[in-house]
């Protein structure tokens, strides 16, 4: 057994080192596309306006266009009102404007051209983009579960199988929250710095035509960038509140349902019961995770208008209760339907701990939840 220990280490190892070199090689490839999908975006931009300055300059060539040859018409059909010079005259105004608007519908059509290859390749950047960044992800999350998981295997290999199914659950929950993680970066901040590029861009331009339009854009530069700061802002903090590393556990609740109050309106009664501890990093996490999923879920579903938030330190485990006093569910629906509540029992699952929950229509709902701690885990806080 040992040495099937040994040889399948040696093989993580090795597949480790390629995932690595992979995953390198696939983030290099995924950066390379986005910078080409922005050039290329910022190109299209730049197009879009030439075809719209053609289609302008087109539409003022062709009112002069008719303008001249009504002027032709009238010249020849009176000969003796005007003279040979006035009618060579009018019909050069003519033939000049026929010349340069022939011109100019070629220009329209290579321009238009132009614009749907690259509206083709911006979709093919953009999927590769997607591809890439979908399968870097996937490789990271595969990384840090061989890594992480696999790393004694010698003193794990006969509960394999069982620690198998655990690690499907938290690979399948990093990948929920990287996948999560990315829609917000990209839907926020990239966003954000895409607009960003184009706007400074078009704002150098207007330093040299037109000063005040120019004071302006940097204005609402001004307002995007602090747009994006906020949505970096809350995104680090969805990742990881700093104050739980800095503070602990009970004063990033504080601070935490504070705000929470202050958003949502619904009043929440926070009780600490025992003595306060600071207890292992990942307790403070999955215990800060607890609360803020069940307040998430009041806020979105209960309806409520007030709430409890109860922590009780005890020497071997640590008792919490989250209640409200809203619309409440059938608790029958929780496998199915509640994903929230769910990812709730998974995180406990991962402790040893345990949940209750109890709810029913219109009475409101009430969790408990038990992890088992050992006192030796924990730092009374003095």
């Amino acid at each position: 057994m040992k040495n099937v220990s040994q040889s399948l280490e040696k093989i993580l190892k090795k597949t480790i080192d390629v995932l690595d070199e992979s995953k390198n090689d696939i983030f290099t490839i995924a950066e390379s596309s986005r910078k080409e999908y922005e050039n290329a975006k910022s190109e299209l931009q730049l197009l879009n306006q030439d075809v719209n300055e053609v289609i302008d300059n087109l539409d003022r060539l062709e009112r002069i266009n008719k303008r001249a040859r009504l002027r032709l018409m009238e010249v020849s059909r009176d000969f003796n009102r005007y003279s040979e010079a006035d009618i060579k005259k009018a019909y050069q105004e003519a033939e000049e404007s026929s010349v340069e608007i022939a011109v100019l519908r070629e220009k329209e059509e290579q321009l238009k051209k132009r614009r749907r290859e690259l509206e083709g390749r911006l979709k093919n950047l953009k999927e590769n983009v997607e591809k890439a960044e979908n399968l870097v992800s996937r490789m990271g999350v595969i990384r840090d579960f061989l890594l992480g998981e696999l790393t004694n295997l010698n003193d794990h290999f006969d509960d394999l199988r069982k620690k198998e199914n655990l690690a499907i659950k938290i690979i399948q929950a990093q990948e929920e929250e990287r996948r999560r993680l990315a829609r917000d970066i990209h839907d926020g901040p990239a966003q954000l710095i895409a607009n960003l590029v184009f706007r400074v861009e078009l704002t150098q331009k207007l330093l040299d035509k037109d000063l005040n339009k120019a004071k302006s854009e940097l204005e609402e530069l001004k307002n995007l960038i602090r747009l994006s700061m906020q949505d970096v802002r809350k995104i680090i903090y969805d990742l990881r509140p700093m104050s739980l590393d800095d503070l602990g556990l009970i004063p990033t609740l504080e601070r935490y349902i504070d705000k929470y109050i202050g958003q949502t309106g619904i009043i929440i009664d926070f009780i600490v019961m025992g003595s306060k501890r600071r207890l292992p990093n990942t307790y403070e996490v999955t215990i800060f995770r607890l609360v803020q999923e069940a307040l998430n879920n009041i806020y979105k579903h209960a309806k409520a208008t007030g709430g409890k938030v109860r922590i009780e330190f005890k020497n071997e485990r640590i008792n919490i209760m989250i209640s409200d006093d809203g619309i409440g569910f059938d608790s029958g629906e929780v496998e199915e339907d509640k994903y929230g509540l769910i990812s709730m029992k998974e995180r406990c699952e991962l402790l040893g701990g345990e949940i209750e929950i109890k709810s029913a229509p219109n009475k409101g709902t009430v969790i408990k939840i038990v992890l088992p701690l050992k006192e030796t885990e924990a730092v009374k806080i003095i």
